[in-house]
């Protein structure tokens, strides 16, 4: 039997966004058919379009592989009123736009954090127009009419099935993917841009076999427990993306974490942290640098080496605590100021603590007249509970 509580928890109608909490027990199908009907209600998300030979290879590869997915995709078609087996169209992709962020992100382990927890804090960075205006302004062309902020209505998910893992995540548009989350197990994973300078609009390609962008991070909280499992089972997959590549900040509870990459050419990189933290920003840390030549700041990298460069000074300066994990985020997130002329702002601040289990997020609800930005009162998440606080 399924049980859904839904309510709002930050913004509303006067404010930039509106964040809706919600949160399912039951089996993966039934936890499928409530998201895919919330995307319907929320997005008028309707299964798309698909070449047959495209749609039965990703089913049996999920099904292989990801079989939590599969069977939230089995309620789906269930919520849509489309048989399972319809070859002719995609039963997932639970959302009405494209994906794609900015951010900064660092991880300190429990030895050299005051609370000796792995902590881990990001800012999600996006830009605060609709998703034609967005790539009118990257193409330099004229913006069209006004619409919705592609950002205005992202979701806080809590599963818990029966038959796996509790989960709890953010997600800002797709919500059989996700931004950022933790599972019961401790395990932590997000998404961050990792090559900013080619920022322009998605590739028109179509869902393809493995895993897209959004869906990386939920697969991984679906079927490990720690981050050498995490590795491997992302070793082991087959993922695409349809635009500007993304990296991963992955870690857990027993004080390990890694950045992913999947560079051009389909080559895999571990970055192992190198000591106690681990930073990453907008730009790939796999391709050697010149200690004596870095990497410089233009108008197209939205400042990526100067917040990495920050983050790992913040990271050095003495014992990490979650209170100077909050004012490390903060020094690097955009507002009017930083972003200039770019339309962008840190549209939420996350910390988790891997041993309590807790996902700690504020929301952004809008500009103050000084430039500043507004934000939600901080909201505190569990994987294992039903609740907020």
């Amino acid at each position: 039997m399924t049980t859904t509580h839904r309510e709002t928890v930050a913004g509303g109608p006067d404010a930039f966004m509106t964040v809706d909490h919600l949160s399912v027990h039951g089996s993966q199908a039934e936890i499928g058919r409530t998201l895919a009907q919330e995307a319907m209600d929320r997005y008028g998300w309707r299964p798309t379009p698909a070449d047959p030979v495209m749609s039965r290879a990703r089913r049996a590869w999920f099904e292989r592989n990801w079989p939590q997915h599969h069977a939230r995709m089995t309620g789906a078609a269930e919520a849509a009123g489309v048989d399972p087996r319809n070859d002719a169209v995609h039963l997932d992709g639970l959302t009405g736009v494209p994906d794609g962020s900015a951010c900064s992100a660092t991880w300190s382990a429990p030895s050299a954090t005051a609370e000796g927890h792995a902590l881990v804090g990001r800012n999600y960075d996006f830009f605060t127009v609709g998703w034609q205006q967005l790539f009118a302004l990257l193409a330099g062309e004229d913006s069209p009419a006004q619409e919705p902020p592609a950002a205005s209505r992202p979701y806080v998910i809590n599963s818990r099935p029966d038959d796996g893992f509790a989960t709890t995540l953010i997600t800002m548009n797709d919500l059989d993917g996700c931004m950022e989350g933790i599972n019961e197990h401790g395990l932590a994973v997000m998404l961050l841009l990792a090559d900013v300078e080619s920022a322009g609009a998605p590739v028109d390609a179509g869902p393809q076999v493995g895993l897209s962008s959004l869906q990386l991070p939920r697969f991984v909280l679906d079927t490990c427990t720690d981050v050498e499992q995490a590795k491997q089972a992302l070793l082991g997959a087959k993922q695409y993306d349809l635009g500007v590549p993304l990296h991963y900040l992955i870690a857990d509870r027993n004080g390990r974490a890694f950045v992913w990459e999947h560079s051009r050419g389909g080559v895999d990189h571990v970055i192992e942290a190198d000591g106690e933290a681990l930073c990453v920003t907008n730009h790939m840390l796999h391709p050697p640098t010149d200690p004596a030549n870095p990497p410089r700041d233009n108008a197209e990298t939205m400042l990526t080496y100067q917040r990495h460069e920050h983050l790992r000074e913040q990271a050095k300066a003495g014992p990490m605590s979650a209170t100077r994990l909050r004012e490390a985020l903060d020094d690097v997130r955009f507002d009017a100021r930083q972003a200039g002329a770019l339309p962008m702002r840190t549209l939420w601040r996350t910390v988790f603590d891997l041993d309590e289990l807790t996902m700690a997020t504020h929301f952004y609800l809008g500009d103050a007249p000084d430039g500043g930005l507004v934000y939600s009162p901080e909201l505190t998440f569990r994987p294992v509970e039903h609740c907020r606080s």
